[in-house]
């Protein structure tokens, strides 16, 4: 897989470092199984009990699971890695290209390359780092792992050698991009009946404990469905990627499928603006399983992907981000 350009430590403003959720490194169970334990171990992820939870995932839904996400992940890989590490990697170079006096590097919560380890080399060359994580909307359970991640090599960050970016839900530069990607996809394909928005889910006692990030899905949603210039019953907010047997946020993405084709609307697009690139929940979750369920319904669901690595996407960021720290292009 190849790697983001880089400039020497003493050459650069500072270093961006772009941070995603994290990839298992093959589509195999070991692999899978590895990637998973890290994940799963995160408080911020599950709130369980340590001494209850570690049993029961190391002992039951490791072995269970691991195979069969590694079938998953199989379906989707693509020949340089896994999507989300291969589109990360490139949108870092997409950004590069436009910041040519930062160092910018991709890294990963979980897994490879890992955040933590980066922070604490970027810590002991010294010099401003700026970290984005690369998920649109807020979330105690995504965003806020990332900042402890950071507080855990810098403990008083933001501060002046380590800064973030929190949120850019409604970001205009980015909101434009999505829907301009949208826009683009429907004039070459055709637009469907229905444009549904899919967003990761979230425990609804999560959100009951004030975690901000379903109103953030909302607001996304609203201003992208908005710039596209979409009535009230043209577009549906909903959530996938349930776990476990608690109540998760609602519409569920497969339930008002069923219900769309139950009206009798049978082409249905499908985007997910909480993702910045592609990854198993977008390619295998929505476009193989929601797609192969809408059509035993007798409809036909069209996936639109993420922004991966556009260059419209680097420069919806790059926008972002000097609107946020002020300006990084010399």
């Amino acid at each position: 897989m190849g790697q983001a350009a880089s400039s020497p430590a003493s050459a650069v403003a500072g270093t961006l470092v772009l941070a995603n959720l994290g990839t298992p490194t093959a589509p195999t169970a070991p692999a899978v199984r590895r990637y998973l334990a890290e994940f799963l171990s995160d408080p911020r992820v599950v709130a369980i009990p340590r001494w209850l939870w570690q049993p029961l995932l190391r002992g039951v839904i490791l072995p269970l699971r691991g195979p069969k996400s590694a079938e998953k992940y199989a379906k989707v890989w693509l020949e340089g890695g896994s999507p989300l590490a291969v589109y990360t990697t490139g949108l870092a170079a997409q950004v590069q290209a436009l910041l040519p006096h930062w160092r910018v590097l991709p890294a990963m919560r979980y897994g490879e390359p890992s955040l933590r380890a980066l922070l604490q080399r970027l810590r002991d060359e010294g010099g401003l780092v700026r970290m984005l994580p690369l998920y649109p909307q807020y979330s105690t359970t995504t965003t806020a792992s990332m900042q402890d991640a950071a507080r855990a090599v810098h403990p008083s960050a933001p501060d002046a050698r380590l800064q973030w970016v929190e949120d850019y839900s409604d970001d205009p530069d980015w909101i434009a991009a999505v829907a301009a990607s949208i826009a683009q996809w429907r004039a070459q394909h055709g637009a469907g009946a229905h444009l549904l928005f899919s967003f990761h889910g979230l425990p609804q006692r999560v959100a009951d404990g004030g975690d901000p990030y379903p109103q953030r899905c909302e607001r996304s949603a609203a201003l992208i469905a908005q710039a596209l210039g979409l009535g009230e019953g043209e577009w549906t907010l909903t959530y996938q990627s349930r776990f476990g047997a608690e109540r998760w946020l609602e519409p569920a993405t497969d339930a008002e499928l069923a219900a769309l084709a139950a009206r009798g609307v049978t082409q249905v697009d499908v985007v997910c603006p909480g993702f910045a690139v592609d990854c198993l929940e977008t390619l295998e979750e929505v476009g193989m399983q929601f797609a192969e369920g809408f059509a035993h319904a007798g409809g036909t669901l069209r996936y639109i992907p993420c922004l991966n690595d556009a260059p419209a996407h680097a420069r919806a960021l790059v926008a972002m981000l000097e609107r946020q720290f002020g300006p990084m292009r010399a």
